[in-house]
């Protein structure tokens, strides 16, 4: 295993917060009770700040302000085009703070830097993606000739709740905001816990940019006190979730009394499958990229291999080998490919995968702590082949730089292999017969499938699971969808022809006759 730095002392951003605040109403302030929290930096695990950790009263006042924006604010009744502009302005402003915002996201959750300034530019293009979508979007309108046309009204729903994950957290939460107040939507958001960092940086930016106050509005805090009665609340009619599957079925359970619109994108085990006709430096390079990238921290990790005997030997060598060459370092080191996990509570969890899997595959890179790192949540990069389909570390969600590698001989074992999760969020196959690429691709059971190719997403397609793996769909217009409702509207242009029931002259006149 070969580290890319000397020393294991974290890069300080400069400006560094030490406490962190809740935004409401267009002011920064301390939860009412004064109560918070601490958040560490996952090199060193050490204390950096203190986070104001909101109770259900600080969500109440949360949930206020943002009603109040919507009811009585400009902003659910501008235009889309007034709308869009500031949407520019704020992913222009995004753009300009690259940088900043890298390392702000980089020192706080682990990911290395270079990868952090990648999420930072994707978050920028998130805004400018439904600044230019809500100005072109149509909607549909009917007509039967001489008798009715029909339309369909859209309009923002309220106030939404955006609970965002700590896994790119910055690009995450921008995945969420711009849509649902490009829709003219106001939010609530509770970012993770372990992430607050680069949240306290949306406020100035929005402010900056034009945005009402009110219409942003951010509470920190746990998700079993601070998140759930968000989810709970009855003036909050949209939840949107990204997170565990566990946590997103109490949520559901949570919204379902109220009939909330609920997106939910959870857990993933994804499948990579690498038939015997692939181009294999390609499919390598890709499925390491799959799996170690953001330091395996993600929901559709291809942290499944399944290859086809023909090439299996040879395959897992080669990629044992690459897993043992990643530069394993420091978040702020440009050199970095896999940096530290999150926090210690997430290390020992991927940790404790580890020792696991060790009963259950064939151990050929990695697996432990990495080499020339005593202090810190570095993982490192871990490979086990001969993985049988029951075997925890091939059916539960590890999240972290650890795969998992498994045989097949047929296509239909390959398919039977690729399902047999609860999960079904993304997938890749790798195969040069178009035929069997897009009939493999359709029986899989997964939201989103990738054939030759990584993980790149056109932002107009639509993002989700099936089974534990998440509800609904975001992206392009599937999200203004989500944020909107549709009202449907009937024009008579001619006589309703109604029946007349009731009419006494109309009886008695038949009575007559």
């Amino acid at each position: 295993m070969t580290t890319s730095v000397e020393t294991t002392q974290q890069h300080i951003p400069e400006n560094l917060p030490t406490h962190l605040q809740h935004f409401i109403d267009g002011e920064f302030v301390d939860s009412i009770s004064g109560k918070t929290f601490d958040v560490q930096e996952p090199v060193s695990n050490e204390n950096y700040a203190t986070v104001a950790s909101a109770q259900p009263e600080d969500v109440d006042l949360a949930v206020a302000a943002a009603k109040r924006a919507f009811k009585e604010g400009p902003w659910s009744k501008m235009l889309p085009r007034e709308r869009s502009r500031v949407l520019h302005k704020i992913a222009d402003i995004v753009e300009s703070r690259d940088d900043e915002l890298s390392l702000l996201e980089s020192y706080d959750s682990g990911l290395p830097i270079t990868q952090a300034k990648g999420q930072a530019r994707r978050a920028a293009e998130n805004f400018r993606f439904f600044a230019d979508l809500i100005v072109g979007q149509e909607d549909n309108a009917f007509k039967v000739p001489g008798r009715q046309i029909n339309y369909v009204n859209r309009k923002p729903i309220g106030v939404a709740a955006l609970i965002t994950p700590w896994n790119v957290p910055f690009m995450q939460e921008s995945w969420k905001l711009a849509p649902a107040i490009a829709t003219g939507n106001t939010v609530v958001m509770k970012p993770a816990s372990y992430t607050p960092l680069s949240a306290v940086l949306w406020p100035e930016i929005f402010r900056e940019a034009g945005l009402p106050d009110g219409v942003f509005n951010l509470i920190f805090g746990s998700g079993g006190v601070a998140g759930d009665y968000l989810v709970k609340h009855p003036d909050v009619p949209i939840v949107s979730f990204t997170g565990d599957s566990s946590t997103g079925a109490t949520i559901s359970t949570a919204a379902a009394p109220q009939f909330k619109s609920l997106s939910l994108e959870l857990g993933g085990k994804s499948p990579a499958v690498v038939f015997a006709d692939a181009d294999l430096e390609a499919a390598l390079d890709a499925t390491v990229f799959g799996v170690f990238s953001l330091n395996g921290e993600r929901c559709t990790a291809g942290s499944r291999v399944l290859v086809q005997r023909d090439i299996y030997d040879d395959f897992v060598a080669r990629f044992a080998e690459r897993a043992k060459n990643i530069k394993v370092g420091l978040p702020s080191d440009p050199k970095t490919e896999v940096g530290s996990l999150v926090h210690p509570n997430h290390f020992d969890k991927v940790m404790s995968y580890i020792e696991i899997g060790k009963t259950e595959g064939k151990l050929l890179a990695g697996g432990g702590r990495a080499e020339g790192f005593p202090t810190g949540n570095y993982v490192a990069p871990t490979v086990f082949a001969d993985v049988a389909p029951d075997a925890q570390i091939f059916q539960e969600e590890i999240f972290g730089p650890v795969v998992a590698i498994t045989p097949f001989d047929t296509d239909e074992e390959a398919l039977e292999l690729a399902n047999n999760t609860k999960y079904g969020l993304a997938a890749y196959v790798w195969t040069t017969n178009v035929k069997r690429a897009h009939n493999f691709a359709h029986a899989i059971e997964a939201g989103m499938v990738w054939l030759n190719s990584n993980n790149v997403r056109d932002l107009r397609t639509p993002f989700g699971g099936v089974k534990a793996s998440g509800l609904g769909r975001e992206g392009g217009y599937r999200s203004v969808d989500f944020y909107t409702t549709q009202q449907s509207v009937q024009i008579t242009l001619n006589e309703a022809h109604s029946p007349k029931f009731g009419n006494v002259e109309d009886a008695a006149a038949t009575s007559d006759s």
